[in-house]
């Protein structure tokens, strides 16, 4: 039997708005499907709302399709797209006029939490295992809408994107040295804040009262009262 041809390498970023720019709509579908998660994450770290974020990257691919021809290399393809979404997300922010933007532009969950999760969670869940993650994912959400939009917005890019220290830096017009302290002050305040839910959540468990409480005592009195 003849052996199998091996499977063609995926088609580049770059290959793929040079179809782009020659109006191939199935390229850009490949493109977009390719960069939504990094995109919405990070449009969602700057807004704080996912319909927000869902909107933010939509205009961003407008704006991408419509100017794919002023695309020079100069940048890989996300890290053009990236701050394309960024500026969109700064107007929407500036709009609606939500909060003050603290990051500065131009013209991961941190991984032990992750590992965490997945630890908790395992690979194959039952139901039970399921609420439990979908619970533990909404506290880390929760508390990283808590951070400061700069952190934020470090912290999305970096652990839970995986984006480089240079790329993210790149990305938001700033050092790389700032992208590293942002970095550490996000994940010094995220593990406190994940400290404190610990520490509640602890005082909470194996919980007596309640019909628990009712139960043992409804059944002593029946003991005490059948003698």
């Amino acid at each position: 039997m003849p052996p199998k041809p091996a499977a063609r390498p995926p088609e580049s970023d770059s290959a793929l708005v040079q179809r782009i720019a020659a109006d191939d709509h199935a390229a850009f579908e490949r493109l977009m499907r390719r960069h939504n998660s990094r995109l919405f994450r990070i449009a969602r770290a700057i807004l704080k709302d996912d319909s927000e974020a869902e909107d933010a990257v939509q205009d961003s691919y407008l704006d991408a399709y419509r100017h794919i021809s002023d695309y020079r290399g100069d940048a890989q393809v996300a890290t053009w797209l990236t701050r394309i979404v960024i500026n969109q997300s700064l107007m929407r922010l500036r709009r609606h006029k939500r909060e003050r933007a603290v990051v500065h532009f131009p013209t991961g969950t941190h991984r032990d939490e992750r590992d965490l999760i997945e630890a908790v969670a395992g690979k194959t869940e039952s139901p039970s295992a399921a609420t439990l993650r979908a619970e533990i994912r909404a506290v880390m959400e929760r508390r990283i809408d808590e951070l400061p939009a700069a952190f934020r917005t470090v912290f999305v890019m970096r652990d839970v994107e995986e984006m480089t220290v240079l790329e993210t830096a790149e990305c938001l017009g700033i050092p790389s040295a700032t992208v590293r302290t942002r970095l550490f002050r996000a994940r010094a305040l995220l593990r406190e804040a994940l400290a404190r839910d610990v520490d509640t959540a602890t005082l909470e468990v194996f919980g007596f009262a309640g019909e628990r409480c009712d139960r043992i005592i409804e059944r002593v009195l029946s003991a005490i009262a059948a003698r």
